[in-house]
């Protein structure tokens, strides 16, 4: 589940981080510093790590050391909190390094959990889930909207694109067609009557990205973020991005663990019942089920619950006739036939009664 289409010096975004750089302490040189000096952030926006990628990380460091320093910024005291690198610290700690190399520099919260954003997100092993959270985490500090708004912005931005699109390439056709019928005419007032017309509705049916500055102003935010991370164009982000967070909980966290792939957890999700989606969800996991594999065992299931249904439903279609027709017969009368009829009911009555 490795991606190579990241940058090679995910440091080196194309996103200003609006830092404070004065100070000597903002100089930005590498210095050692005691491992015990460091501490975690808070609110750390990446939480799950590739455990394999980690170990190949661990074992570089143990022959090679730390070669890219991890950044961190001062606290009260001592201490210095990390903003970039955690793998990095994670890996020393690990091998119980003393001493790592680190670039101090005074960022507030925001320029500081800004930073860590960007730099998780030019990672290679970023799932998909947690890039996805950490874009929407990055547009909302760059749009100063909350997170819960900004899948509604990000599609009524789409809708409005849409639209403006469509009633350009509408109304250049139109243009373009009515210049071309009355080119045939030599009456130069009609050419530029239709024209002026044509123009005139162009005005009249813009889109509110031309009307509306706010939006006009979310649009190139938008669209700055995604040029700057250059992982994909804002409009893939909504149509292949933001419908992974409909995703059933347990499905969502085997894909932050990295224990699947996003194709496969689209295809589980089909599964309705929770129980049975987990149990299913595990075998495929245990087992690296294919994604044809995970289609075809999943078709196999539906066939087999349609199957117990319709027989299901014959069953009861043909104890309706049998009841119909025990109704209008004569056995009634007939006692030996009558204590039969006795004898079933008695156990149907069982039957119900054991439910």
């Amino acid at each position: 589940m490795r991606r190579t289409t990241k940058a090679s010096q995910p440091l080196k975004s194309k996103i200003e981080v609006p830092w404070d750089t004065t100070g000597v302490a903002n100089a930005g040189s590498p210095q050692s510093m005691p491992l015990d000096q460091i501490v975690l952030p808070p609110n750390q926006p990446r939480r799950y790590f590739d455990s394999e990628a980690l170990k190949q990380l661990t074992e570089s460091i143990k022959q090679h050391g730390i070669l890219q320093p991890i950044l961190v910024r001062p606290l009260d005291g001592e201490k210095h909190e990390l903003v970039a690198g955690e793998r990095r610290y994670r890996a020393a700690l690990s091998i119980g390094l003393k001493v790592v190399p680190v670039v101090i520099r005074e960022l507030d919260d925001n320029a500081a959990f800004q930073f860590a954003l960007i730099e998780n997100l030019l990672r290679e092993d970023l799932n998909p889930v947690e890039e996805t959270e950490g874009i929407l985490q990055l547009l909302s500090l760059k749009l100063g909207r909350s997170v819960e708004v900004i899948p509604p912005l990000l599609y009524r931005l789409q809708r409005l694109h849409q639209k403006a699109s469509t009633v350009t390439h509408n109304v250049m056709g139109g243009v373009e067609a009515e210049s071309t019928n009355n080119a045939i005419s030599d009456d130069e007032g009609d050419i530029g009557l239709s024209t002026h017309n044509v123009m005139g509705e162009t005005e009249t049916d813009d889109s509110a990205l031309n009307h509306e500055p706010a939006v006009n102003q979310d649009l190139k935010i938008v669209e700055t973020v995604f040029d700057g991370l250059g992982l994909m164009t804002w409009e893939s982000f909504i149509k292949n991005r933001l419908p992974l967070l409909n995703l059933p909980e347990d499905i969502l966290d085997a894909l932050r663990e990295g224990s699947l792939e996003y194709t496969k957890a689209k295809a589980i999700a089909q599964i309705q019942k929770l129980d049975e989606r987990v149990a299913f969800l595990e075998q495929a996991i245990a087992n690296n089920w294919s994604l044809s594999e995970i289609r075809q065992r999943i078709s196999e299931k539906k066939t087999s619950t349609t199957n117990s249904q319709a027989e299901s439903n014959n069953y009861k279609e043909r104890f309706t006739a049998a009841t119909t027709k025990l109704r209008k017969s004569r056995i009634w009368s007939d006692p030996k036939k009558r204590k039969q009829i006795e004898k079933l009911l008695a156990q149907l009555e069982t039957l119900t009664n054991v439910e």
